[in-house]
């Protein structure tokens, strides 16, 4: 076997000390899995024996280990002088005529004979293993053609082994510089000019959950996504249902895509690539078709089954034959290191003023001194602990970044540089900041807030903040008793996905609705014939991709529903039907025109009246829609539906017949449609109910609201508002005893049973199948119910099907 060039097709995985972590998986991918479907370009690589003897044969090792040896280890204040004098005699040196004479003959066999375009690329020798990622320590030339361009990229490549980064890398992952070869991966380009490029994670890269892929994406060469330039496309998939054939993009984001990286048209051109400003038609519209995304997100599928690890991996299409190609493959490095389940909570105790927003990357929070910097060279102005603010970042800022305690960047997206490195360094970042370097005070004390969702907050000041730790595989769930989470927000699902739970037993649409939509349904189904012509200009704006504008409403809404829904399968998620009043509706874009005035909306136009009235009624197939998407679609028939403030049970057919009409059809594919208790009329007519509904919620304020005759948010009588009062109880314990005599699931959502450790276990005891709690008082409702149970010896499951 060549001792100097290897093919990919000759290189295995366990060949990383030959040819470094990164050739040895493109050779892995080559030989085990193109034979599958999956595309690979051809290409091949030198092998540690090749840059050995470059070294010996220029006479420089002794050199560069002296080299090494008078780096300053303690703040590294001559790493930039010392990584110079490295590059700068491997650069001087020749390669030898053996070593070019191999990598011409393979250059000239892939090319059958013409010069063809060829990425570079440098793959180090103890790279890209689970424990150690060496991703951007080292150069990449992209668009090389032709032989003495090619063997200068070689000699460039070698010479990046002693970048400033790759010297820190080493030296903080205890690697010896001398024993480390760089070994040269010559593979065909895809053809990107006219075409698109990405990368993609077989989890989701924030929490770690599983089961998801996600795709990112843009136009041109991917570079821009690394170097944080640009704000990709996204697109999450579910891999059970995928799995089972289903049309499962259960998240769509599309980013700005702000830049264009293509090859350069002039051979003679001192940079190979060039940077153009994104046609305006390109950026609205996304990079991948639905098929294709499903396409990458198989194909990620295989490739994380065949290493058996999570997997981070590069892609792009070629321009010419429109075939997709996977490029690299490596293994993620952040939550496969991690202990599984180690959940650190962070809560802020007070907020400040916002200075900026941008994508929040992590899940954790901290304070300190805001430093604006413009480049690495900026360093000496950084303290251990401090936040950097700067434009975006490269890998040439990795030494700078071991000191901070957050990082805040105007550009970039979650798959960033930027957002790379602070997950591997363990620190909070926003990123697509947009002006955070004039907004935010060089000096200033500020915090960055990563856990609110997907969105991160720098706040002025430093603010206090409470970090709770949890396994969650030490608590203990009830024996009896389910403990079920109550959800609104999407960006949350899954991170709240590892808390101890049973499923969803409330996810509230109007979040969704409010956040992602910000239309009235109404404004979409009558938009061509909308008299508010301000509404209406909003609207065309918001919905630009949307000839159809209904569409808008259901994919924002079936993406919402789904992406909580994926992260809880198969454990049930109930969805509650739109509860808006219509003053809260009349809120929403357009929807003062579709909306009456009324005195007391509290009792007067909302839940299911407006199903089936011709007010609301075609608002309500939208909903409808939407659920008929997340289930049937997507695959992801744990999604259940709940009917709030249903008057009479004569309503509640009118709702199930509108459903129908609609595709939504009780029963149908396992569909459970459940019913709020939350009317006195609901606990009278418990057993009717209980005969076209499969199942109760209590929602026990509007149910002690109206029990008690009590407005609960007027201030006058909010004093008589409790839960606890006799009445209420009595109303409760009705409705559970009639669920329970007609073989229903009956749950109750609220916050007394985690704040009343008495009002707990009444539940417990009256025999409740369910409770769900905000997220903040699932661990103390979660107690507060296996003390009822244990003290009172309760065991409801044997008795009843539970609500979830």
């Amino acid at each position: 076997m060549n001792d100097i060039i290897r093919n990919f097709s000759a290189i295995r995985i366990t060949d990383t000390a030959i040819v470094g972590g990164k050739n040895a998986s493109l050779g892995e991918m080559t030989v085990t899995l193109t034979g599958k479907g999956i595309k690979v370009p051809e290409g091949f690589a030198t092998t540690a024996a090749a840059f050995w003897m470059y070294l010996d044969i220029n006479g420089i090792r002794q050199s560069l280990l002296q080299l090494m040896q008078q780096l300053d280890r303690e703040t590294f204040s001559n790493l930039a002088e010392t990584g110079a004098a490295c590059r700068k005699l491997i650069l001087e040196g020749t390669i030898p005529a053996e070593v070019e004479r191999e990598i011409l003959r393979a250059y000239n066999v892939l090319g059958k004979g013409a010069p063809v375009a060829v990425a570079v690329r440098s793959s180090a020798t103890a790279e890209d293993m689970p424990e150690a990622s060496f991703a951007g320590q080292h150069e990449s030339y992209l668009n090389i053609r032709g032989e003495q361009a090619l063997l200068k990229a070689v000699r460039r490549c070698f010479a990046s082994l002693y970048t400033d980064r790759a010297i820190k890398y080493r030296e903080d992952n205890g690697f010896e510089h001398s024993k480390v070869a760089l070994s040269v991966g010559i593979q065909l380009m895809v053809r990107t000019n006219g075409s698109c490029s990405g990368v993609g994670f077989t989890l989701e890269p924030e929490s770690g959950f599983r089961d998801v892929v996600l795709i990112s994406g843009i136009w041109g060469l991917g570079e821009n996504i690394v170097q944080g330039t640009v704000a990709p496309d996204e697109f999450y998939v579910f891999k059970p249902t995928l799995l089972e054939g289903k049309q499962a993009i259960i998240q769509r984001k599309l980013g700005d895509k702000a830049k264009t990286l293509c090859f350069s048209d002039d051979p003679n051109a001192e940079e190979s690539t060039v940077n153009t400003e994104t046609l305006l038609e390109d950026r609205q519209r996304y990079v991948l078709s639905d098929p294709e995304v499903l396409q990458l997100a198989r194909w990620a599928m295989q490739i994380e089954e065949h290493y058996n690890c999570p997997m981070d991996i590069e892609w792009a299409r070629d321009a010419v034959t429109g075939e997709l190609f996977i490029l690299q493959a490596r293994p993620e490095t952040i939550h496969t290191a991690k202990k599984p389940q180690q959940l650190k909570i962070y809560k802020l105790r007070e907020k400040g003023n916002c200075l900026v927003t941008g994508e929040a990357i992590g899940e954790k929070m901290a304070t300190g001194i805001a430093r604006v910097l413009q480049s690495p060279a900026d360093i000496g102005e950084l303290q251990p602990g401090d936040i950097v603010v700067t434009d975006n970042t490269s890998p040439d800022w990795d030494p700078v970044l071991k000191k901070v305690a957050a990082i805040v960047t105007n550009t970039g997206g979650r798959t960033s540089h930027a957002s790379i490195v602070a997950r591997e360094l363990g620190v909070p970042a926003i990123v697509g900041a947009t002006d955070a370097t004039q907004k935010i005070r060089d000096g200033a004390a500020i915090t960055v807030s990563c856990s609110e969702g997907k969105i991160g907050y720098v706040y002025e000041g430093a603010l206090p903040f409470e970090v709770i730790e949890m396994d969650p595989g030490n608590i203990a769930l009830p024996e009896s008793t389910e403990a079920c989470l109550i959800i609104s927000d999407p960006d949350k699902a899954f991170q709240l996905s590892f808390y101890p739970n049973d499923g969803v037993g409330l996810l509230r649409m109007e979040f969704i609705i409010t956040h992602a939509i910000g239309i009235h349904p109404m404004a979409l189904v009558k938009y061509d014939e909308l008299k508010d012509k301000a509404a209406w200009s909003a609207i065309t704006e918001k919905t630009l991709l949307y000839p159809d504008k209904k569409k808008f409403f259901v994919d924002k809404l079936s993406q919402g529903i789904a992406t909580i829904a994926a992260a809880f399968y198969p454990k049930d998620v109930i969805v509650r039907m739109s509860d808006f009043k219509t003053n809260e509706y009349a809120q929403l874009l357009g929807g003062k025109e579709f909306e009456p005035l009324e005195e007391n909306p509290m009792l007067g136009f909302r839940g299911a009246s407006r199903y089936y009235h011709p007010l609301y009624k075609e608002g309500f197939g939208l909903e409808c829609a939407a659920i008929k998407m997340v289930r049937e679609e997507m695959g992801l028939t744990n999604v259940k539906v709940m009917i709030p403030f249903c008057r009479t049970v004569e309503e509640g057919r009118k709702v199930l017949n509108v459903m129908e009409s609609f595709g939504l059809r009780q029963g149908e594919n396992g569909l459970e449609v459940y019913v709020m208790a939350e009317i006195p009329s609901n606990v009278l007519q418990a057993a009717a109910f209980a005969d076209i509904f499969d199942g109760f919620s209590i929602g026990s304020n509007d149910l002690t609201q109206l029990t008690l005759g009590i407005d609960r948010d007027s201030a006058l009588v909010s004093d008589l508002f409790s839960e606890e009062d006799a009445a209420a109880r009595m109303m409760i314990s009705m409705m559970i005893t009639a669920a329970k005599k007609a073989g229903v699931r009956i749950g109750l959502c609220g916050q007394a049973p985690s704040d009343l450790p008495d009002f707990a276990a009444f539940l417990v005891t009256q025999g409740i199948t369910s409770v769900s709690f905000n997220p903040d008082a699932l661990l103390k409702g979660i107690a507060n119910i296996r003390k009822a149970e244990d003290e009172y010896g309760i065991n409801n499951k044997n008795a009843l099907p539970v609500l979830i």
